[in-house]
């Protein structure tokens, strides 16, 4: 028998065992903090950040773990998430303002991480060293160098962690559907990927304003400058719309680029390399920028129209555009698929019908049985295995996603080693591969 299929019975074969193993009391390893207590109970869970994306989130991991404690630096959120939990649970629990009070409990096994972008490297990093297996939103890093320092402290503590790009398991299995077809050549090979992701909107001034009564604006703040809040007419400085500041996001480039680049890099083959050469062919932003930086500082920043072209050393060309149908475009020798949350279409879709994949060949591609987001992630805190959305995979993405980012911001083209993940001959571009931390808030490794 051959290796291809060894692997694909073996899948079949143990998913029932995987699947019943996330959902059963666990038995812990040496390395778990929870050790010292002996026990083979439900995981516990804390969970840091518990605004609109928690809703989905947060339900979702305590059909495997009990939640012991939630945390948000806003009132608001941390009294909805206390109720929410106790309709779940039917009991109340712990919660907080400073997510350090949950990386202290040792009665936490887990955390859900879902805070605006520019916390999540911080409290991830945190919670590894504390000891705790980690889910956490998307995109994990602000920056590049971020991404280095998770892994680099992923490496060292051997925890078990979920990026939260969900398109590798959930939305019908569209995506994992168009990357099996890809990697049965049934599109031949990739020469051209376009990945369509919106661009961002456009807010006129914010006025400054009082700090909500609720909120802790320097602790949402963190590593980010000192400023100003900002509210007014429906938008904000703060929570959802933190997304359209370059200070706190990358925009769309970082936004619904984290899904839709690292579906187009995981059907291209790149998941452990990059591009070489970032082109901005069209930027448009709603601010003036000198030397990379906004200079208004009352409004929205971040781009709202882009076709940013990066090309990898074997020629493979993937074009991020914020115009198109939402969705990626494969464009092989041998044809071409579209996917999208909605649908998969293209010749080799239709061909299916007559010609099938192998069988086994989605799971081949996601590396487990087959489950939603979370699910795969509790089967991999039980058998203390690999996700399919892992922090080196997605920093690879977002790499691309982030140098588009600095390509757009300095209006020209750039030159990446993807090796030595540097940019080249350019030490202001480069500069900005890493950001100032405010002091209290740094980042250690």
């Amino acid at each position: 028998m051959s290796a291809r299929r060894d692997r694909r019975q073996f899948l079949k074969t143990s998913s029932a065992a995987a699947l019943a193993a996330a959902s059963m009391p666990v038995v812990f390893s040496s390395e778990s903090p929870a050790v010292t207590r002996a026990r083979t109970e439900r995981l516990r869970l804390g969970c840091i950040g518990t605004g609109s994306r928690w809703d989905a989130v947060g339900p979702n991991a305590m059909a495997f773990a009990d939640c012991v404690a939630v945390c948000d630096v806003d009132g608001r959120h941390r009294a909805k998430a206390q109720k929410r939990v106790q309709e779940i649970q039917s009991r109340e629990v712990e919660a907080y303002g400073d997510y350090r009070e949950i990386l202290d409990r040792d009665d936490i096994d887990v955390v859900t991480i879902v805070t605006p972008d520019h916390w999540h490297t911080k409290i991830a990093i945190d919670a590894l060293r504390a000891g705790k297996d980690v889910y956490c939103e998307k995109p994990l890093t602000l920056t590049i160098e971020e991404g280095k320092q998770i892994i680099k402290v992923l490496d060292e503590t051997g925890r078990v962690f979920q990026v939260g790009t969900q398109q590798r398991s959930e939305m019908g299995r569209m995506f994992l559907n168009a990357v099996a077809i890809i990697r049965d050549g049934r599109i031949g090979d990739i020469q051209k990927t376009t990945v369509a992701i919106g661009g961002a909107p456009t807010s006129g001034p914010i006025p400054v304003v009082d700090v909500p009564a609720e909120l802790d604006w320097n602790q949402w703040l963190g590593q980010a400058p000192l400023v100003d809040y900002r509210a007014g007419n429906g938008k904000t400085r703060c929570h959802y719309e933190f997304r359209w500041w370059y200070e706190y996001s990358g925009g769309k480039m970082t936004d619904w680029g984290a899904h839709h680049v690292d579906i187009a890099q995981w059907g291209m083959g790149k998941d452990e390399t990059g591009p070489i050469e970032i082109h901005p062919d069209h930027v448009k932003h709603p601010v003036d920028f000198v030397d990379g930086n906004p200079v208004q500082v009352d409004r929205y920043n971040t781009a709202t129209e882009f076709s940013i072209r990066s090309v990898y050393a074997d020629g493979m060309q993937l074009v991020i555009r914020h115009d198109g149908d939402n969705g990626i475009l494969f464009e092989g020798t041998e044809g071409r698929i579209f996917v999208n949350r909605g649908r998969l279409t293209g010749k080799a879709v239709e061909d299916l019908e007559s010609n099938p994949l192998p069988e086994g060949a989605l799971e081949e591609v996601y590396g487990r049985p087959l489950t939603d987001h979370v699910t795969n992630f509790f089967s991999a805190v039980a058998d203390r295995g690999s996700t399919v959305s892992d922090p080196h995979t997605h920093h690879r993405a977002l790499t691309t996603c982030h140098l588009a980012g600095i390509a757009a911001r300095l209006g020209r083209a750039l030159r990446w080693d993807p090796e030595a993940q540097q940019i080249v001959d350019d030490p202001q571009a480069q500069a900005m591969v890493a950001r100032e931390k405010r002091a209290g808030f740094e980042i250690e490794t």
